[in-house]
């Protein structure tokens, strides 16, 4: 994951609508056009993750500034059939997908004869499975290359061993054309893959582009069948009609949300993906509020107190003393920390607490 935030790619094929759901989401102007390639290098794009905790945080302590959970979104031109041997834009936007965290894969659902189709019809299960091999055999390079390597240097170090075995499990399962993530595998086998990164093996979430004839279910039978394939793969589903975002986004705030309930909906859909985005990869936000800011932290379910203040500084990581925590709902209840600490709400916590979604945390530190 990355030190700043979570990192999202989007890829797809040509025209599914992709470079309009980037700009809905990032109220940028990347360009989108009606032909293939129009987006020639990864746009790139800062947004807040949705969280309406910092604003009443924000709000009791009067803080000056209120900073939200970054999410990055790299908007990565259309992948082609070919592309893992070069064609089209090729290998330099599969190297794009390997800085990411997760892959936002977004397949057309809707039909409209104004958008050519790269393909010439309309099927999202053969668009997936196009961009799926292309991943797949990048994959199957990368893990043959490494594995010729590991086996020489395996015949002088026998430790080596289990990691050939391991990476012949892989590239047997890539030749049977799987993903790498519908191969069960152990916590340990995960940290000896961790030097390989396989495209393959990130989390993916399908984002079905619908049409704005689909307001407000979004569904429809295209939507029917990509849910059926990622339930077997393990992936999740979210559905969007990226047009309808990218009218919504152009409207103050106010206006947005009287649009969005006008056709039945309670909140933008990217908000739904931003947050699913983050969830797919146990990720949770605690928080922190004074005059000077409010501020939501990125870190991993489980993480630990000290893991946690080294987000915010690796000097207060070393110099860790404890962490005084409050939850979310007791310092609205109690309307500030030094009343929640009367009220015998505020926790003294060790080095190893395990930190929960939510908590509002102030470090002590040498």
């Amino acid at each position: 994951m990355t030190t700043s935030g979570l990192s999202v790619g989007l890829v797809g094929l040509p025209n599914v609508g992709k470079s309009t759901l980037f700009n809905a989401i990032t109220k940028q102007a990347a360009q989108a056009s009606n032909y293939p390639f129009c987006t020639i290098d990864p746009n790139k794009g800062i947004v807040d993750l949705p969280d309406a905790r910092l604003e009443r945080l924000s709000s009791l302590s009067s803080s000056k500034k209120t900073l939200h959970a970054p999410v990055i979104f790299f908007d990565i031109a259309g992948l082609v059939e070919g592309a893992s041997k070069g064609e089209g834009l090729g290998n330099k936007f599969l190297a794009n997908i390997r800085e990411t965290d997760v892959i936002l894969h977004v397949v057309r659902c809707f039909e409209d004869p104004d958008v050519i189709h790269v393909k010439g019809t309309l099927n999202p299960l053969d668009d997936i499975a196009v961009i799926n091999l292309e991943l797949i055999l990048a994959d199957l390079q990368m893990c043959e290359n490494s594995l010729s390597k590991l086996e020489r240097r395996a015949k002088g170090d026998k430790e080596l061993l289990p990691l050939v075995d391991l990476l012949k499990r892989v590239l047997a399962h890539l030749n049977d054309n799987h993903s790498v993530r519908t191969l069960p595998l152990t916590e340990e086998e995960l940290i000896m893959l961790k030097p390989y990164p396989f495209l393959t093996l990130k989390e993916v979430i399908y984002a079905c582009n619908v049409g704005e004839e689909t307001l407000p279910e979004m569904e429809n039978d295209y939507v029917a069948k990509v849910r059926e394939f990622a339930e077997k793969e393990g992936s999740s589903v979210v559905t969007i009609c990226s047009k309808f975002e990218e009218e919504v986004g152009q409207l103050p705030d106010e206006e947005a949300q009287e649009f969005l309930e006008s056709v039945g909906l309670k909140e933008r859909g990217l908000d739904t993906l931003i947050r699913t985005c983050f969830g797919k990869l146990g990720l949770i936000t605690f928080l922190t509020t004074g005059p000077e800011e409010t501020r939501a932290w990125t870190i991993r379910k489980e993480t630990t107190a000290r893991d946690a203040a080294g987000k915010i500084h690796t000097d207060i990581q070393k110099g860790f003393i404890r962490a005084e925590v409050v939850s979310f709902d007791d310092m609205i209840k109690y309307g500030s920390r030094a009343s929640a600490k009367e009220a015998g709400v505020a926790d003294s916590k060790g080095a190893n607490y395990i930190v929960q979604d939510g908590d509002v945390i102030l470090f002590y530190h040498n």
